[in-house]
């Protein structure tokens, strides 16, 4: 028998309505992960949260994070194949951002040093929600209205993130796509459909590079992956099996080769304990 990859993303996909991984999907996953399964995980999030929501499943393989800027080894506790801005592109999204009247907050990573995180200016209720459910996580600082924040360059920019009015968000991402030689993904917040949410990378980085290169680090000669938004679409294209959770936006459904339950129940885990042949 081939070797199979399985990759999801987590909030909407492999994760409930509370944003929390089940028992019952820590139990599946697990059981299978002991068995052989080599299943793993490609999300926006970065490992301050990845690790808290995963705390209770076991997993062999690194999770993709930020949106395949990095990889995260969950056995070592260290980023690998990180994928960082130069100042060039990093002044240059600032100056777009500003035109539109966004303020970013840029992550930063440097080897042995906790990731920081940087925003300058005032912030929506949504952008302050944002950092409090965010603050003293262990592996990631906030740094908020700090002078380092008004440097012209920052050290190891991993990537931006915004959000704001759907409208303003997509915008700023078109024009960024059209402007300036870095990776853009752009979706809508599943958490309130009136917000945009807008990253910016390094030139080739995609959920997509990050699914293509785990799958040849491993040896898989078939990698099914599951999703629900937009910026899922990228790595469904290139896999195998593209498989769309029932709540997914209709643009993922439309290229999923599957489309099964709701991410409210334990739809990837149990999909994947049917398809699973040691």
């Amino acid at each position: 028998m081939g070797k199979t990859l399985y990759i999801s993303d987590m909030d909407g996909t492999l994760l409930g309505a509370d944003s929390k991984l089940s028992d019952t999907s820590a139990r599946i996953i697990t059981d299978l992960t002991r068995r052989g399964a080599n299943i793993t995980v490609a999300t926006a999030r970065t490992p301050a949260t990845v690790e808290i929501i995963l705390a209770n499943v076991e997993t062999s393989l690194p999770a993709i994070v930020m949106t395949g800027a990095a990889m995260w080894c969950r056995n070592t506790r260290s980023y690998c194949n990180t994928k960082y801005l130069t100042d060039d592109t990093y002044c240059r999204l600032m100056a777009k951002c500003a035109e539109y009247g966004v303020n970013p907050f840029r992550y930063t990573l440097r080897e042995g040093e906790t990731m920081q995180v940087y925003h300058n200016g005032a912030m929506s209720e949504g952008e302050q929600a944002f950092v409090n459910g965010r603050l003293n996580l262990g592996l990631k600082n906030f740094n908020i209205d700090t002078p380092q924040g008004l440097l012209p360059t920052l050290p190891g920019v991993v990537f931006f993130f915004a959000m704001g009015e759907c409208d303003k968000i997509f915008a700023l991402a078109d024009d960024l796509r059209a402007s300036v030689d870095c990776s853009v993904s752009c979706y809508i917040d599943i958490f309130g459909k009136e917000t945009g949410l807008l990253e910016l990378f390094a030139p080739g980085v995609s959920k997509a590079a990050a699914v293509k290169q785990l799958a040849a680090e491993v040896g898989a000669d078939r990698v099914v992956v599951f999703g629900d938004n937009l910026n899922d679409i990228p790595m469904m294209q290139v896999a195998d099996v593209a498989v769309a959770v029932e709540n997914a936006l209709p643009e993922v459904k439309a290229i999923a080769h599957k489309v099964i339950g709701p991410n409210t129940s334990d739809s990837v885990a149990r999909f994947i304990e049917q398809d699973f042949v040691v």
